[in-house]
């Protein structure tokens, strides 16, 4: 294995989803105490999501409340309950293709533009025959981490 040219720096976000995203909003606003700081809709991935979060600067961590907008389409953002974990890297197309290098499955739709705009892209949550390395089930997403976030966490 060559040596990895990029570093993961810490936890972005994590994602949550349920058929209502009220809900999640009074578990993890109204009762624990995260804040609110927009909201972002796709037809395309089926969600209408609020970002909530915890921390400042680099510390900040989002955790994004997510429902399906159709709950007979896929994807469905509600199930599994735990979404995906979003990890900052350092240098996202550098991890990308070094990844892909050893056999790792990524999720259709490349490095493109997040919610909150970081760039990012997703492995996949299961391996298969041509890339047999995937995330055991879970989804995960690598973001971009900006310059300030690279300088704090490095």
């Amino acid at each position: 294995m060559s040596e990895r040219p990029f570093k993961v720096l810490g936890i972005q976000q994590i994602a949550v989803g349920g058929l209502d995203k009220g809900r999640l909003r009074t578990l993890w606003v109204d009762t624990l105490g995260l804040q609110l700081d927009g909201n972002y809709t796709s037809e395309k991935e089926n969600v209408d999501e609020d970002i909530a979060f915890l921390g400042e600067g680099a510390h900040r961590v989002e955790v994004d409340l997510m429902q399906p907008l159709d709950t007979e389409r896929k994807p469905r953002v509600d199930s599994p309950p735990l979404n995906h974990v979003g990890l900052w890297v350092d240098d996202l197309p550098a991890a990308v293709e070094w990844l892909t290098g050893q056999g790792m499955r990524f999720a259709p739709g490349g490095i493109r533009k997040g919610a909150s705009g970081y760039d990012i892209c997703f492995v996949h949550p299961k391996g298969n025959d041509e890339f047999p390395i995937g995330g055991e089930g879970a989804l995960i997403e690598l973001v971009q981490a900006p310059p300030e976030v690279i300088e704090e966490l490095s």
